[in-house]
């Protein structure tokens, strides 16, 4: 059952109610209250510009524990190289725009829409969504952004301009060991080969709720 959202109260259904896909509401908005509640529950927005906003709660979720993360010998050389510099939550704005912007194989258009840039600007500004940039001779080259709730990073992109750049940046998240679980949400091939991989709901709640 797909659940309509009040536009006055911010409570979204139980999560374990979402369709197979992981559809779980649609409507609402994108205050902060409203997001961070979304988030603290494992359910994001994901949609575009001809949608509704559309709220997911996966039934496995797509994650990355930085200590499984898999660095293959040549992209470790590259890390260790200095050839890029990296800075955290410098330039959150560009790297957000980058994301929306960044063709990727097989999409048709971005479901970063502005509304959704401008509402996690705002959760940055608020100090939950942070950023990972990767410079290379003084330019963005790379970079990555999400949010972050209690022991988990929630990534919602990355892109990259520069070959290894993306990659740079995702080894540098998993370095600050902040985090014990990065929810990748979104099936890749790319970062599947990097070590993410699927874990149950009720695993993620665990760590996303510990306690």
């Amino acid at each position: 059952m797909i659940f309509r959202l009040d536009t006055d109260d911010i409570a979204f259904p139980d999560p374990a109610l979402a369709e197979p896909d992981g559809l779980l509401a649609v409507g609402g908005d994108l205050r902060p209250d409203r997001l961070l509640m979304a988030y603290r529950q494992g359910i994001f927005p994901w949609y575009s510009d001809d949608t509704p906003i559309l709220w997911y709660a996966p039934h496995e979720r797509f994650v990355l524990f930085p200590e499984e993360l898999k660095i293959s010998k040549s992209m470790r050389k590259v890390y260790r190289s200095g050839i890029f510099e990296v800075t955290h939550n410098q330039a959150f704005g560009s790297v957000i725009a980058h994301c929306a912007n960044h063709t990727r194989p097989g999409q048709d258009g971005t479901w970063i829409t502005r509304e959704m840039q401008e509402a996690y600007i705002v959760l940055h500004q608020l100090g939950h969504a942070h950023s990972v940039e990767v410079w290379h001779a003084g330019q963005l080259a790379g970079g990555l952004y999400g949010v972050a709730v209690g022991h988990v990073f929630c990534g919602e992109s990355m892109f990259s301009l520069r070959a290894n750049a993306s990659k740079t940046a995702l080894i540098a998240l998993c370095e600050t060991a902040r985090y014990r679980l990065i929810d990748c949400q979104v099936y890749t091939d790319h970062l599947a080969s990097l070590g993410a991989r699927m874990i149950a709901r009720k695993q993620y709640l665990s760590i996303l709720q510990p306690g």
